[in-house]
């Protein structure tokens, strides 16, 4: 859509062509003439002040309709992409987890709000995002009632939102791009950020695509370059087997009950790679844990922490399948000694919940992201100098499965079977563990000189 600020208009005149009575409506939008006939001079007359009314507001003119902003038609058969952004999270609504619904609508609060026309009343950015998140990005019956400001932020967007058709032009998609380059604050986003929103944008042009709104992906044809993230573990992170006993012991330490009630959590992550949200939703009936020697955990679910809005159970966590794996399919991971003893001791003091589960609060539900990072934090505080809880070593709870797989590879475990205990590909393994496999370096560089003797 090309605009333009430069509009002349001229008297209304009687049509002298036609046979019947009718006049025209006449007015110049940058350098192209337009008009348009009425049967009255009254409707010509009304027609053309509202065009002078839209020019005096400072409008911009579409050179190809003539017609301003407010004013334009409706692309018929050609939703805007307001309209596509609803029905593409409401399309993928039902397959996928809280994590992704949420991942797709916060890219669209960034996309929604850059793709729209400039006309008069742009509401507040916040009572805009906030319309869209609470209400046109959810299912109609988890919509919750707007706000008198939401209600006119969301009635503007659906008025100026670009039609489908425009995100064709190369203009409209670096306004797209430079959107999801940038934090709600202005500032720039971070890479990873980045990355993931530009892959909603891929992902919805890629549906345009198979409804026949676009022959190929437009996106495809843009040059432009996102912000490299950090695809691999730093071997910084990585805690080695002395330093993760000590951090286990000394998280038991934390508060008055809490820390201890997590301290087989934080032993699942390091002694058998388990992402937090596997851990949580470890349950008895998935443990074998013999009186001697390895045991072994059968992984069935996961539970994973979202935002209620988001979840199917309108909770913070619920249970869902394995993260890259079929409804049912399972994992098996073989456990040391080190954790059956730990896991053991766990189920004697605390029991376990109604439904099997190991890791619960005391009265029954699931600790939050925020309850065992801050745990996890004062453990570190605790176990650690001061030069190393300023440092990259453990930051996270997440660290601790880092440091398990980075222990498997440099043990000499094939990456076949670390791929298989930790759920990853065999080809990510190796790439996001690159730099932590170690001992290799001495081996090769004597390769190297016998080549050059």
């Amino acid at each position: 859509m090309n605009l333009t600020y430069e509009v002349r208009f001229w008297e209304v005149r009687r049509n002298s062509s036609s046979k019947t009575p009718s006049y025209e409506a006449r007015w110049k939008v940058g350098r192209k003439q337009k008009s348009k006939t009425f049967r009255t001079k009254a409707l010509a007359e009304s027609f053309l002040s509202e065009l002078r009314q839209a020019a005096k507001k400072g409008e911009g003119f579409d050179t190809t309709t003539g017609l301003p902003l407010s004013m334009r038609l409706p692309e018929p058969s050609c939703p805007s992409f307001l309209e596509f952004a609803q029905s593409y999270v409401l399309g993928r609504w039902r397959a996928s987890a809280a994590r992704t619904r949420e991942t797709d609508a916060y890219a669209l609060l960034s996309l929604v709000p850059a793709l729209v026309a400039d006309i008069p009343g742009r509401p507040d950015p916040e009572d805009l995002r906030a319309a869209l998140r609470a209400h046109a990005l959810l299912p109609e019956a988890r919509r919750v009632e707007l706000t008198s400001r939401q209600a006119v932020a969301l009635r503007w967007v659906e008025k100026a939102s670009f039609p489908m058709s425009s995100l064709g032009e190369p203009a409209t998609l670096r306004v797209a791009l430079d959107a999801i380059s940038a934090t709600f604050a202005g500032k720039s986003a971070g890479a990873n950020t980045v990355r993931r929103k530009r892959a909603v944008l891929h992902h919805l042009l890629e549906l345009a695509v198979e409804q026949k709104l676009f022959p190929n992906n437009p996106l495809d044809g843009i040059k432009w370059t996102s912000p490299k993230a950090a695809t691999v573990v730093d071997p910084r992170t990585a805690v080695n087997p002395a330093q993760a006993r000590e951090l286990l012991d000394t998280v038991a330490k934390v508060g008055r009950k809490r820390g201890a009630r997590l301290k087989a959590l934080f032993a699942c992550v390091y002694y058998a790679a388990l992402r937090p949200e596997e851990a949580a939703d470890l349950r008895e009936k998935n443990l074998t844990l013999p009186d001697s020697g390895w045991g072994l955990i059968v992984l069935e679910r996961a539970r994973p922490q979202g935002t209620k809005r988001w979840t199917d159970n309108g909770k913070t966590h619920e249970s869902r399948r394995l993260k890259h794996r079929a409804e049912k399919e399972t994992r098996e991971i073989p456990i040391p000694s080190a954790l059956v003893v730990i896991l053991r001791q766990h189920i004697k003091e605390y029991g376990v919940a109604k439904d099997g589960r190991l890791f619960r609060t005391a009265t029954g539900g699931s600790y939050s992201s925020s309850a065992f990072s801050y745990v996890w934090q004062e453990a570190r505080k605790l176990a650690f100098t001061p030069a190393q809880v300023a440092s990259s070593l453990a930051a996270r709870p997440y660290d601790l499965r880092h440091a398990a797989v980075s222990l498997w590879l440099n043990a000499g475990v094939p990456a076949p079977e670390a791929a298989k205990r930790a759920g990853h590909s065999v080809d990510v393994l190796l790439r996001v563990y690159a730099k932590c496999i170690d001992g290799q370096q001495d081996h090769i560089n004597g390769k190297i000189n016998d080549a050059l003797e």
